[in-house]
């Protein structure tokens, strides 16, 4: 029964900016960790960032400093800002859950989560 929908996805020029959101459905957000993942034409899905439970963060090399992952747990809605986006960002970008996972190390691997939106799709033009 969990269900997560992103929104804020569109077309935007290099070195614009874009804030996604996640509403998630079934659960509570604060019991869940959260995240971004993405999958651009012919590639495989990356992590892009994670939230954990903990409040701890983890980003992608090639977003530090771009991109900030945050959610409102009273709103159980997850957010990805986006900012100094670049043509290689194109991709479609999925909300992603899981239960935590003492065990967990590598947050940014696809496989490490069970409940998948539909995603948004996100293009930047050079």
């Amino acid at each position: 029964q969990v269900q997560l929908v992103e929104s804020g996805g569109g077309s935007v020029p290099a070195g614009g900016s874009l804030k996604l959101s996640c509403t998630a459905s079934g659960y509570t957000s604060r019991t869940y960790d959260m995240g971004w993942f993405r999958q651009a034409p012919g590639k495989d899905r990356e992590g892009v960032a994670v939230i954990d439970t903990h409040g701890n963060t983890y980003y992608r090399d090639s977003v530090k400093g771009r991109f900030t992952i945050s959610k409102d747990n009273a709103k159980n809605t997850l957010y990805l800002e986006m900012n100094g986006l670049r043509p290689e960002d194109t991709a479609m970008y999925y909300c992603v859950a899981d239960p935590p996972n003492p065990r967990r190390y590598l947050f940014l691997e696809k496989y490490e989560y069970n409940y998948w939106g539909q995603g948004t799709q996100v293009t930047v033009s050079s």
